[in-house]
């Protein structure tokens, strides 16, 4: 079925429209909140929350691209189950790596609660990506959106392990500077 048949049902209230989520998207929204959570159990409610939420955003929303909207709900969603998991101790593996090679470029101490900060970010976080090649946009983007290990980044794009490695640090040293340029610095 069609993106645009999906959201069709969404907007008639329909419930076939989770089911042809689901067929259509499942695989991809466990496959994001598994690399966030690194639980089956976990990651499986996560993906039957992103359809609750996505019934509840459509409407008012109607999304363009049907896939990055679901991406990004079952994202927000499984970023907040592990922070609630781990509210006390911060856990291991490649979510944590990635976030933590990430810290050194945005701004220690803040919290960034106040929506026209957040849209301010936004708006740079765009820009920059916007500057950045083609190969490095995707490195980065699959490295700290969706997760990936340098391993699966690597091995995706015909890169070697220190070739993605280096992109990744080199962006990560623009991006601090362009934070820093905008008064987001450290």
């Amino acid at each position: 079925m069609e993106d645009s048949e999906i959201v069709g049902l969404y907007w008639q209230r329909d419930e076939r429209a989770i089911i042809e989520t689901e067929r259509k998207y499942g695989s991809y929204c466990l496959s994001i909140a598994r690399r966030v959570l690194g639980n089956e159990e976990d990651a499986r409610e996560c993906v039957n929350d992103t359809y609750l939420g996505a019934w509840n955003a459509i409407p008012p929303h109607r999304p363009a691209v049907l896939s990055t909207f679901l991406g990004k709900i079952a994202r927000r969603i499984s970023l907040k189950k592990r922070r609630e998991k781990n509210a006390d101790k911060r856990g291991g593996g490649v979510l944590a790596e990635s976030l933590d090679e990430l810290e050194d470029c945005v701004p220690s101490g803040q919290r960034i609660d106040e929506e026209i900060e957040a849209k301010e970010l936004t708006g740079i976080l765009n820009a920059f990506l916007g500057s950045l090649p083609a190969d490095e946009r995707r490195v980065f983007l699959r490295r700290y959106w969706y997760f990936d290990s340098v391993r699966e980044i690597a091995a995706r794009y015909g890169f070697g392990e220190s070739r993605v490695k280096m992109m990744l640090k080199r962006a990560r040293d623009r991006l601090r500077r362009r934070l820093e340029e905008e008064d987001y610095g450290l």
